[in-house]
């Protein structure tokens, strides 16, 4: 299956070759995983593993300034595009993604709602002021040896943005956002195994040469019953992560920032 790109990718002589566009709030198109380069980076024996990285709370402290941003926005769209009162918004804001994962998705089963418009209007403010994250954070990843891919529930035109203002776009051989998560016409978002293997699989990647970064245990645990390998990013304001200060069975490595990661893989990932 084709892929298309909608942003600059890197030829091998390293020319920046533009893309067509794609936003949010644009006309309805397919959704594939966004190949963002076509440099030859793909992992080789002895090249690395490949590292899938999440984006909230792992590559940015987004609990800082961005959670709330996203949280109110989001129950300002559930309260308008359903009529409802901003208590009962922030009910079904919960229990959606709660239950699924993503509240768009409750919003798209249960009122049929449109992805694209709800994912616009939950992320529609300005994001580059409230980013902060790791000092020196494009050069601790470029020191990363093995491919590298975000994989992550937000929506693509947020993801981009963040990574853009992070200098750290152009090290991300393709990204994923919760557009791409689909199957069988249903939105299959982490931490769906099933999401898990398709995403490996159009990667082109064997699942022992993969490893996932991330700040969500659930995510994790699925991730090794795929295959993969584990590293639990541990951010003290993600969701339930407050209260885990151990490394589970499933976790092959437990870090608390990039920093470690780079420190540590050489032991624990490159064979």
């Amino acid at each position: 299956m084709p892929v298309t790109s909608n942003r600059p990718r890197t030829q091998s002589s390293g020319a920046l070759v533009r893309g067509p566009e794609r936003t949010l709030a644009g006309p309805p198109r397919r959704l594939r995983a966004n190949r963002i380069a076509s440099n030859g980076t793909h992992a080789k024996s002895g090249s690395g593993p490949v590292w899938l990285f999440d984006l909230d709370n792992t590559l940015h402290d987004t609990s800082h300034a961005i959670f709330p941003q996203i949280d109110r926005h989001m129950t300002q769209a559930v309260q308008s595009m359903l009529q409802v009162d901003e208590a009962q918004a922030h009910i079904l804001r919960e229990r959606y993604w709660r239950r699924y994962g993503a509240t768009m998705i409750g919003m798209v089963r249960h009122h049929g709602v449109d992805a694209r418009e709800f994912l616009a209007r939950s992320h529609g403010f300005d994001i580059p002021p409230l980013i902060r994250a790791e000092r020196d954070l494009p050069r601790l990843l470029s020191r990363l040896p093995g491919r590298r891919i975000l994989l992550t529930n937000a929506p693509l035109c947020y993801a981009t943005t963040v990574l853009r203002h992070l200098g750290i776009l152009h090290l991300f051989d393709s990204l994923w956002g919760i557009e791409e998560m689909q199957l069988h016409g249903q939105f299959r978002p982490k931490p769906s195994r099933s999401m898990l293997r398709h995403v490996l699989a159009r990667e082109g990647i064997e699942s022992h040469h993969a490893v996932l970064v991330e700040d969500t245990l659930d995510n994790l645990r699925a991730a090794r019953a795929t295959g993969m390998g584990t590293v639990y990013i541990h951010h003290p304001h993600t969701p339930f992560g407050g209260k885990h200060h151990r490394r589970p069975g499933y976790v092959d490595l437990r870090i608390n920032n990039l920093r470690q990661l780079l420190l540590h893989a050489s032991a624990r990932f490159l064979v």
